[in-house]
């Protein structure tokens, strides 16, 4: 067998985005963030960039001419636009006169959604690019390396090359309902695409009001109040995907965006410019709800779909006026119920968010691994993930007792 060669990149685009994109399709868990068109946007449209304090550095590993495997790999001067939150870690290390900054971080920036981070075409490939990036970052004298998001089969690799696991929750909808009395229910596996199953033969949901009828008569009362003052409003909505969605609405769509960041105090992450090339270069991933009421554009929120349109992902959102429970209508009704009717498997309502539990979206824990360079910051953080990790068990536990759902009479 052909020698690994280990090659680091500067940008997406010394990669042959075919190749790139081959080896993504064959994961288990492939997202369209992953995409080889979505990184390059990110760079190219200096979203994510050694400005923005993302250095890109891609690592590949050949086997003669295959591209064996990949990960996107960033040299991160801060810890914004992460979502796995170690500011603590940090501190930890400035008060004992350590620099934490730079460190290495394999993740989509800005984009908290499980999948794929180590494209690999068998175990082994992928556990050499696991060594590989763990001397990488000892060779560039780098505080620490952090894997975000990932699926199953790169946890487990970073597992058995020591490195320490991490755990969040995030909430997820599943066209599919728990069986009455059970309480919350498990996401499908990563891979299966086929018609997922539920009570009584069928495939899914008939439609949006049998979704609701499934739910426990508070959350079933609570999100029609909550649509009934949308539509009392006069607010309407349509929907455009992929070629459909035209320039004026992307327009439209990063007024509302950048709104909804600036609103908060901080600059929105995504340039205009990263849309257009997501517009025409990755079209087919989008889908797009605008609100409208006067026949004026007031809201829109924007979602994302894999190749096959059995995942759909909750990303962005933001309005020109306020309208009394339009985030949810935006960003969970409109979706779920365009997830229903087409037949979407699974809807990924993005990081944290306690509160979507209300809407029929359920905990699921997401993992993350991480090496740190110096032995005794990384026996106190083993120790703290140890602890964290009892409090995430119980604290799913816990979110399992609140079903939304009907309970067996």
């Amino acid at each position: 067998m052909t020698n690994p060669v280990i090659r680091i990149h500067g940008a997406a685009s010394e990669i042959d985005a075919a190749a790139w994109d081959d080896l993504l399709a064959t994961q288990a868990a492939p997202s369209p963030f992953m995409r080889h068109a979505y990184l390059d946007a990110l760079h190219q449209s200096a979203s994510a960039s050694a400005r923005s304090g993302w250095t890109p550095r891609f690592v590949t590993l050949w086997r003669g001419r295959q591209l064996a495997a990949a990960c996107p790999l960033y040299i991160k001067a801060h810890s914004y636009g992460e979502y796995v939150f170690d500011w603590a870690w940090a501190n930890a290390y400035e008060q004992h006169g350590l620099a934490y900054y730079p460190k290495a971080v394999v993740a989509v920036p800005f984009t908290p959604v499980p999948g794929a981070r180590l494209l690999a075409r068998d175990a082994g490939s992928r556990a050499l690019l696991v060594q590989a990036l763990v001397a990488w970052c000892k060779e560039e004298e780098l505080s620490s390396l952090h894997l975000l998001f990932a699926a199953d089969e790169d946890i487990a690799a970073c597992a058995d090359a020591g490195l320490m696991l991490r755990h969040t929750v995030q909430f997820h909808w599943n066209n599919i309902a728990p069986t009455l009395g059970t309480g919350v229910s498990s996401l499908p596996p990563e891979g299966a695409r086929s018609a997922l199953g539920r009570p009584g033969g069928e495939t899914g949901w008939k439609d949006f009001d049998a979704f609701l009828t499934s739910l426990s008569h508070d959350k079933r009362k609570k999100i029609r109040q909550e649509r009934r003052k949308v539509h009392d409003a006069g607010v309407s909505f349509r929907w455009s995907r992929g070629a459909d969605i035209g320039d004026a609405d992307w327009d439209f769509f990063y007024r509302c965006y950048a709104r909804t960041y600036r609103e908060h105090g901080n600059p929105p992450y995504l340039s205009r410019d990263f849309f257009h090339r997501m517009a025409t270069k990755l079209p087919e991933a989008w889908l797009l709800f605008v609100a409208e009421r006067g026949g004026q554009a007031i809201a829109s929120s924007l979602i994302a779909l894999s190749d096959d349109a059995s995942v759909a992902y909750g990303r962005y959102w933001g309005a020109l006026e306020r309208v009394d429970c339009l985030h949810f209508e935006a960003c969970y009704y409109q979706p779920l119920a365009w997830c229903i009717e087409h037949g979407v498997q699974r809807f990924e309502g993005g990081a944290q968010g306690e509160h979507k539990m209300a809407r029929a979206l359920l905990p699921v824990k997401t993992t993350s691994a991480h090496w740190l360079a110096h032995p005794a910051f990384a026996d106190a953080v083993e120790r703290f993930l140890e602890r964290e990790g009892e409090g995430i068990e119980n604290y799913i536990d816990h979110l399992g007792e609140r079903s939304p759902f009907r309970h067996a009479e």
